[in-house]
């Protein structure tokens, strides 16, 4: 008997085909479909308290779901003929809403992308594994897992194609769900992923791959924000690394830490964030050499290892687009860590995520503070 796989369809070609290649592996594929809020065609939404709100769409026909990426998801589920159901995530979304917005206001660089794995991607979406009977939990992410010697859960590995890797946002995952994931894309590079998708006649072999933060389509985030949270007092000043005054800004959460294009100010040497100050509105910038940093620390840390002891040597990843650093990290207790570089780094932002490495394989990680 096949074992039954919950796989999490975006509507784009990873997720599409991952759900071609789980058939062809031969798992019996669930296709699920995370809705970011309700609308008023939600109106055949399961209302349980003692179940996830489940939008059952196993006909395929006609639905709940108007999105784009919904329809796409759907369709490519009806033609590989698989069940597909979407789930209303209205609350879950708003939290990872309150939590940008609540970032970008204390002056701090949030990464929801991480936040939605460890929340709905690997968190609610086991939970609905679980109510349908299903032994794994599968996505389209670009990122490997591999049984090791004397090891109690698999290692996380970076995907096969590097310039696709997306193992720096999944560092956050609950380590005893390891062996309950399967990436089935990991082991491919992005061209062979489009052209098996083409093969197997699959709607999203060139879909475009979304560049945007889900909820922010129009990447708009000072919108977004005057939108969700409403006009905020954080105009103020821009200032140099002394306290000089050398502009004006309309808000300092159009900022982040590292930023040198769009400060609004002109030098003859180029400038960038080095910090930004809610307490007082300011926006403080300065030279690349005021950007570099030697160390961090970081705290909410999570380990994919059995034990990391008291000290480490490996490598850090300080953004999701960022060249890995060596460097050595000290345990400071079970919740923080510092990270100090061999050579300096630039643009470390706090409320990021430092995502730490043993060449290709995931140690953990944690939030810069």
């Amino acid at each position: 008997m096949s074992q039954r796989v919950v796989l999490a369809m975006s509507g784009g070609v990873d997720s599409s085909a991952a759900a071609h290649l789980l058939l062809e592996q031969g798992y019996e594929v669930i296709g699920l479909f995370m809705r970011s809020g309700a609308t008023e065609e939600t109106a055949c939404a399961i209302e349980d308290k003692n179940s996830l709100p489940v939008l059952n769409l196993k006909a395929h026909k006609q639905g709940c779901c108007s999105a784009s990426d919904a329809a796409d998801a759907r369709r490519v589920a009806d033609m590989l003929d698989i069940p597909f159901h979407a789930l209303n995530f209205k609350d879950a979304f708003g939290r990872i809403k309150d939590y940008f917005a609540d970032e970008y206001l204390a002056g701090r660089t949030p990464n929801p992308c991480v936040m939605c794995n460890n929340w709905l991607k690997f968190g609610k979406l086991w939970e609905f594994a679980e109510q349908v009977g299903a032994s794994y939990i599968s996505t389209g992410h670009y990122a490997q897992l591999t049984s090791l010697p004397d090891e109690t859960q698999p290692a996380l590995i970076r995907g096969l194609d590097r310039s696709k890797d997306q193992s720096y946002v999944l560092f956050g995952i609950n380590r005893g769900l390891l062996d309950k994931i399967i990436f089935p894309v990991g082991g491919f590079v992005k061209p062979e992923i489009r052209e098996m998708a083409g093969e197997a006649g699959l709607r999203t072999a060139n879909k475009p791959d979304s560049q945007e933060i889900c909820f922010i389509p129009d990447n708009d985030y000072f919108g977004f924000l005057n939108r969700y949270r409403g006009p905020q007092e954080t105009a103020g000043e821009m200032v140099d690394t002394s306290g000089n005054v050398v502009g004006q800004h309309t808000g300092y959460e159009n900022y982040t830490i590292g930023q040198r294009k769009r400060l609004g100010v002109a030098f003859g040497t180029p400038r960038f964030v080095i910090k930004i100050e809610p307490e007082t509105n300011r926006v403080v910038i300065g030279t690349r050499d005021e950007l570099a940093r030697n160390s961090l620390e970081a705290n909410r840390s999570n380990w994919l290892i059995d034990d990391p002891g008291s000290e480490i040597r490996c490598q850090a990843q300080i953004r999701y687009q960022h060249k890995e650093a060596d460097c050595l990290v000290e345990i400071l207790d079970e919740d923080r860590f510092r990270v100090t570089f061999d050579d300096p780094e630039y643009g470390v932002a706090p409320g990021q995520a430092v995502v730490l490495y043993d060449e290709d394989r995931v140690l953990g990680g944690g939030w810069i503070m």
